[in-house]
């Protein structure tokens, strides 16, 4: 994903010859898909197949990046398709923007519009026992006043989700020190700050695992939690996968670093997992305020 070449080394516009990549990607994300929709369904054979298509999928992809890193590194790259490259980016974080648009979405409908329509007087022959409260922790009080979500207890944001907010925070901020240094040539340093953003990251996914532990033993909030555990999970969930994600990136463009690649000049492989990396930080600060706090 970054040149290392200069100008008038590398063609107009570099063409790939044809690839087999996106095909063997789309018979892993087949048996993906497959696996998931059985496994849900009761099918256990379900399991297997999503776990074949994960490893399939994941071994294409490192393959595929693999040739895009070596059609860089042997200066096939132009300054064309490093904008090109800025361009698929810039769109696929917009798309992400909107994916958890859809989600902060949910729990504002559920709150705002859905619990108070369900307590209003129209709804009061339907629901005699309703009462229109956040969340619906009680049970038989608000969400279920048939009984059919067992009480639990909310989640505050202390003391883990606010370490977390911390962990992203400083994540943020050793990675741009880790920029800096590479434009200005220093590789050692580079590798030092992007160490520490790698670690930032993983200790924020255990911490994220030892909640979710919490949760389900001591605070009895799960997925069938009502709408709010639903909403709960849903949001942190997807958003402590792109952190995974986004810890990945972080953690091959060291190793690429390590091999001696990128110049302070021409990094967008850095750049791009940075962007991502500053997206997720930026999600979080929502969803910390508006899951752990109103």
């Amino acid at each position: 994903m970054s040149a290392a070449t200069h100008d008038g080394h590398a063609p107009y516009y570099f063409v790939p010859g044809p690839s087999r990549h996106p095909l063997m990607a789309a018979i892993g994300l087949f048996f993906v898909i497959l696996g998931a929709g059985q496994w849900v369904n009761g099918h256990q054979w379900g399991a297997y197949s999503l776990a074949f298509g994960l490893l399939w999928w994941a071994f294409v992809l490192k393959q595929w990046f693999g040739d895009a890193i070596r059609e860089s590194e042997s200066g096939l790259y132009s300054d064309r398709i490093d904008v090109s490259f800025r361009w698929s980016m810039a769109w696929f974080i917009f798309s992400e923007v909107m994916f958890f648009a859809a989600f902060f979405g949910a729990l504002y409908w559920a709150r705002v519009m859905s619990v108070p329509s369900l307590g209003s007087l129209d709804n009061a022959i339907l629901w005699p026992d309703f009462k229109a409260f956040w969340p619906s922790s009680v049970p038989g009080y608000t969400g279920a006043p048939a009984g059919t979500v067992e009480a639990f207890s909310t989640m505050g944001p202390w003391p883990i989700p606010t370490i977390n907010t911390g962990l992203l925070l400083a994540s943020g901020v050793t990675l741009t020190i880790a920029h800096h240094a590479l434009i200005a040539g220093e590789r050692g340093k580079t590798l030092f700050w992007m160490w520490a953003t790698v670690l930032l990251g993983i200790t924020f996914l255990g911490f994220q695992g030892y909640e979710y532990y919490h949760a389900y033993t001591d605070l009895n909030l799960k997925l069938t939690s009502g709408v709010y555990g639903s909403t709960f999970f849903l949001l942190t969930g997807f958003h402590g996968f792109h952190v995974f994600v986004g810890m990945l990136m972080l953690l091959f463009i060291t190793l690429r670093l390590h091999k001696g690649h990128f110049t302070p000049d021409r990094h967008f492989g850095f750049e791009g997992a940075a962007w991502y990396w500053h997206f997720v930080d930026v999600v979080w600060l929502g969803l910390y305020v508006i899951v752990y706090w109103l």
